[in-house]
């Protein structure tokens, strides 16, 4: 069994790689650099807990379980740049939660 520490950190590191995209496009868009230096921040941490997730469970529960980010994505998607999320994308992500929770049983 999975220890609930590490699903609050996966869910962390999937949660600021996401994030780590948002700031990425704003940055591309408002050429801003704090944008730029804060993606790059969200990004370093979240491999840096991917890291720790690694030594801490199975290669085959951590991995796949980055398919998360998927999910924050289309979330943020909506939040951030008022995209269309449609029923395809909503049976996506879908999938990808049943197959994540099927390797982490």
């Amino acid at each position: 069994m999975i220890a609930n520490w590490n699903i609050f950190v996966l869910i962390i590191m999937t949660l600021l790689g996401s994030f780590g995209g948002v700031l990425f496009k704003l940055h591309s868009v408002r050429r801003q650099l704090i944008y730029l230096f804060f993606g790059a921040c969200s990004y370093g941490l979240g491999a840096l807990l991917n890291i720790y997730l690694l030594k801490s469970l199975p290669y085959t529960v951590v991995m796949p379980a980055n398919a998360l980010t998927f999910l924050w994505t289309l979330l943020f998607a909506k939040w951030f740049f008022k995209e269309r999320i449609g029923t395809t994308k909503i049976a996506g992500i879908i999938c990808i939660g049943t197959g994540i929770w099927l390797l982490a049983r």
